[in-house]
């Protein structure tokens, strides 16, 4: 039986639901011997804007952000025992169904950081306002690597404000505007940077 990551995706998905938590994203690195499954996990919408009245109620403004202006509710909000409740019941499912075929393999279950990689349109929409690093399929302004602060997102393209960070190398040549559009289907990688 070969491994199928859709099915092993959505099975994740209805464990992570029951819980009341979102599947980030879902790696699997490996050969025979030494496979590993890595899940990252967030809090879904409703944990996440329960967190941030938590906060709220406690009447700590400071609590309400990071040091560096985050703000709550774009947090993961993933405890330890979210995580290793999550793997426990996920792991079960996966030998049950015998989603993971073949030798052993290791589980890893964590938040997805904050230097998280955004992947849907949704996560656009959440972190913008939030510094990001841009790699695009093909170049935009003969650049392909990007970094500023994503300041809009709309029609499936985004806006970056080139002047919030220092550009290097290529990009600094390639700024002819303080500001970059990039269309979503060029994205190739994109991730939030942490601010300290």
């Amino acid at each position: 039986m070969a491994l199928n990551l859709d099915t092993i995706r959505a099975t994740a998905d209805r464990v992570a639901a029951s819980h009341h938590l979102e599947v980030v994203d879902l790696e699997f690195q490996g050969g025979a011997k030494f496979r590993t499954l890595r899940v990252f996990i967030e809090k879904n919408a409703e944990g996440r804007a329960k967190l941030a009245e938590k906060a709220a109620s406690e009447g700590a403004e400071e609590e309400l952000t990071l040091p560096q202006g985050v703000p709550v509710e774009m947090l993961s909000g993933v405890t330890h025992e979210d995580c290793a409740t999550f793997a426990q019941d996920f792991g079960t499912v996966l030998d049950v169904e015998d989603l993971m075929p073949g030798a052993e393999y290791t589980l890893e279950v964590s938040s997805p950081g904050l230097e998280r990689k955004l992947f849907r349109p949704e996560d656009y929409t959440r972190f913008t306002g939030s510094l990001v690093k841009v790699q695009t399929f093909t170049p935009v302004n003969n650049n392909r690597h990007w970094q500023g602060r994503l300041t809009g997102f709309a029609g499936n393209v985004l806006t970056l404000d080139l002047s919030a960070v220092k550009q290097k190398g290529k990009a600094k040549k390639a700024v002819t505007a303080p500001v970059v559009e990039i269309p979503l289907a060029n994205v190739e990688k994109a991730q939030l940077v942490a601010e300290f």
